[in-house]
């Protein structure tokens, strides 16, 4: 379940008002609760690769692995590579929602921006299930492996290139043309407090849009991590709130809770 960014902003503003220690505006609350979804969004994959190097008891609702991988796979998607210029392209959509997947940080109100390559897979038979994964290689690896009749790649044991900033992904043997698919992570959609204003210019909250008179005109964005990360967010938010009102009192604050949060 997602956060409510309503929930959060009015309980970030009413910590703040409680002292009348200052007011963080629409628009500061947006850039702050983007950039918290980021680090927690990121931090899964740390805390992923932390669990995978320990000892693991596996009991029902308590299995971090598992627990984690449930978070991350609200962002997990999958898609068709198209093959051209010897190379194929990385997916450029969805089929999980039919959206468009863009390559860069300003994804449309239809569009997710990609943000990790997962599992290549190849099927020379369409309407057959089965696939083959693709093994990645690195660069030099990647122009060796075919030098050998013992290690050469085949359709049965393909192996693939993949060069991040051009988005392509080079596949040995070069018979292979169609059948790739991938499956990739997409990063959460920005964080968004729309708002309309009131007679006394004061903010009113718009969780959809409804015209030009909502700003942002595409209307409010929850959070996309999981609700159990409310609390967390919370005291992040109001870490940048604090150099914000230029208050170190609430830095403090916010940071001695985190801390307690993590013991």
């Amino acid at each position: 379940m997602a956060i409510n960014v309503n929930t959060v902003y009015t309980t970030v503003l009413s910590i703040l008002n409680k002292e009348q220690r200052g007011y963080l505006t629409p628009y500061e609350f947006n850039q702050a609760a983007t950039q918290v979804q980021l680090n927690i969004f990121e931090k899964y994959f740390q805390d992923l690769d932390k669990q995978l190097r320990i000892p693991q008891t596996d009991f029902d609702y308590s299995y971090p692995i598992s627990n984690i991988d449930d978070e991350i796979s609200i962002f997990k998607c999958f898609g068709n590579c198209a093959y051209g210029n010897n190379a194929f392209d990385s997916p450029t959509s969805d089929q999980l929602s039919g959206l468009t997947i863009v390559y860069n940080d300003n994804p449309g109100a239809n569009q997710l921006a990609f943000y990790r390559l997962g599992t290549v897979t190849f099927s020379n038979n369409t309407t057959v299930l089965k696939k083959t994964e693709v093994e990645r290689l690195q660069r030099d690896a990647f122009y060796n492996i075919d030098k050998s009749d013992l290690t050469a790649p085949s359709e049965n044991f393909p192996v693939y290139l993949y060069e991040g900033p051009y988005n392509t992904i080079d596949i040995l043997p070069s018979s292979i043309q169609t059948g790739v698919t991938a499956s990739f992570i997409r990063k959460p959609r920005d964080v968004v407090w729309a708002f309309t204003k009131g007679s006394l210019g004061q903010y009113l909250y718009a969780p959809t849009a409804t015209g030009n008179t909502v700003t942002p005109i595409t209307g409010s964005q929850d959070f996309e991590i999981s609700s159990n990360k409310q609390t967390e967010v919370i005291l992040e938010i109001l870490k940048y709130a604090g150099v914000v009102i230029r208050d170190p009192q609430i830095i403090q604050a916010a940071a001695q809770e985190l801390a307690q949060k993590d013991n």
